[in-house]
C-alpha cells in the first residue's frame, strides 16, 4: 500500500517562531519519502499463536502490508529465513521483536520490544511502576524500542502509572484483540482517553494501533484475535529495519483501523489532513486538544485546522461512516 509522498511535512513537535527543518522536504539527493503499512504486535506458534511464522508473515504480505514485527511472548523469531522467502526484493519486511510478559499482584504487564536482537526475560519488580520500568529498561539495554501494550488488559495500568514511566515512546490506544478493554468501561477511561490525559500532563507517547493477532485459523470468529484490524502507517525513506524503527521512535507515523491518509502536513500556522476516500464512504475529521477537547470539526477533504496560538497540542482523528478511524500524532506548541 506504499505511496510516494510528494509534499508531506511531518514535524510533530512545533515551537512557534522556530524554523521548521522538516518543512524543507527531501533534498534532490535524498530518497523520496513513502508510506509503509505495518503491524507492531503479532503472535505465531512460537508462543501462543495458532500459525507458523511463515504463514503469519504470508498473511500480512498477501493483504497489502509492507512490514510486520513478530512479537511472541519470550521468544525472538529468526526473521532472516522469512525475509529470504517473502522479502520480494525489498517489497515486504519482517522485523524481530518480542512481547515481554510480566506480572505483579496477579495483574498482567506487557511491553513489546520492537527490533530486539535477543530475548529479554521479564524483570519483575516490587510494585507496578518498578515492574514495568525494569522491563522498559531491559528492552532499551538490549537495543529494542519499548511499546506499552493494551493498558486496560486485566485493568492493569492507570494513567497515573503511565505518567511515571520513561523511555517508552509508544502506547497502544487501539487493538484488534477482543479482550483488552480498549474502550474502557465501568468508570475506567478508554486507552485513547488515557492518551489525552497523558498528553495534557505533558507526557509524550506516540499512539499505536495494532492487531495483537493470534488466530489465523479462526477468521470470522468474533471471539478470536484475528488479523487485519489495526495498524500503523510509517513515513520513511526506505523499507529497512533501521528506517522503520527510527520513524516509529520519532512518531513519524499515523495509526488506523481502516482510514487511509493521502497526505498530512504541518506548518507554523496550520495542520492539513488529506483523506484517501473510498467509494460510498463519508468522512469527518476532529482536531483534538488538551483534555480531549474537540477544538474543531470538518467534513471537507482536506481538513484544515488553523492554530489560534493558545493550543498546548493538537491531534487529528478521522472518522469514516462505517466506524473506521485514523489517528495522527500530537503537534505540541508553545502558547503565545
Amino acid at each position: 500500500m506504499r505511496a510516494i509522498l510528494s509534499s508531506i511535512i511531518f514535524p510533530l513537535i512545533l515551537f512557534v517562531g522556530v524554523p521548521l527543518a522538516a518543512a524543507q522536504g527531501p533534498t534532490a539527493s535524498s530518497p523520496r519519502l513513502q508510506w509503509f503499512k505495518g503491524n507492531t504486535h503479532t503472535h505465531t506458534s512460537n508462543s501462543d499463536g495458532d500459525s507458523a511464522p511463515a504463514d503469519v508473515a504470508g498473511w500480512y504480505k498477501t493483504h497489502g502490508y509492507d512490514f510486520l514485527i513478530i512479537t511472541d511472548h519470550e521468544h525472538v523469531t529468526d526473521v532472516d529465513p522469512l525475509n529470504a522467502s517473502l522479502g520480494d526484493a525489498g517489497k515486504f519486511l519482517v522485523i524481530r521483536g518480542q512481547e515481554v510478559t510480566d506480572r505483579f499482584n496477579k495483574k498482567p504487564y506487557h511491553v513489546n520490544g520492537l527490533g530486539l536482537p535477543q530475548v529479554v526475560m521479564p524483570q519483575h519488580g516490587t510494585d507496578i511502576v518498578s515492574t514495568v520500568q525494569s522491563d522498559i529498561d531491559a528492552i532499551r539495554k538490549s537495543g529494542g524500542i519499548p511499546q506499552i501494550n493494551h493498558p486496560n488488559f486485566g485493568w492493569a495500568l492507570t494513567t497515573d502509572d503511565l505518567l511515571k514511566f520513561h523511555g517508552a515512546p509508544l502506547l497502544e490506544i487501539y487493538s484488534g484483540h477482543p479482550l483488552v478493554n480498549v474502550m474502557g468501561g465501568g468508570g475506567v477511561p478508554s486507552a485513547e482517553s488515557m492518551w489525552d490525559t497523558l498528553l495534557t500532563a505533558g507526557k509524550l507517547y506516540w499512539a499505536v494501533a495494532v492487531d495483537d493477532s493470534h488466530h489465523f485459523k479462526r477468521m470470522g470468529d468474533d471471539s478470536a484475535a484475528t488479523p487485519g484490524h489495526g495498524w500503523v502507517v510509517v513515513r520513511a525513506a526506505r523499507l529497512t529495519p533501521n528506517d522503520i524503527l527510527s520513524a516509529l521512535e520519532r512518531g513519524e507515523f499515523y495509526s488506523s483501523s481502516g482510514v487511509e491518509l493521502e497526505d498530512y502536513q504541518v506548518s507554523s500556522t496550520a495542520i492539513s489532513v488529506t483523506i484517501r476516500e473510498k467509494k460510498w464512504s463519508k468522512y469527518r475529521t476532529q482536531f483534538i486538544g488538551a483534555g480531549g477537547k474537540v477544538l474543531a470539526e470538518s467534513i471537507t477533504n482536506p481538513a484544515v485546522y488553523r492554530f489560534s496560538g493558545s493550543e498546548a497540542y493538537v491531534r487529528a482523528k478521522v472518522f469514516e461512516s462505517n466506524g473506521k478511524i485514523a489517528w495522527t500524532q500530537p503537534v505540541f506548541r508553545k502558547r503565545k
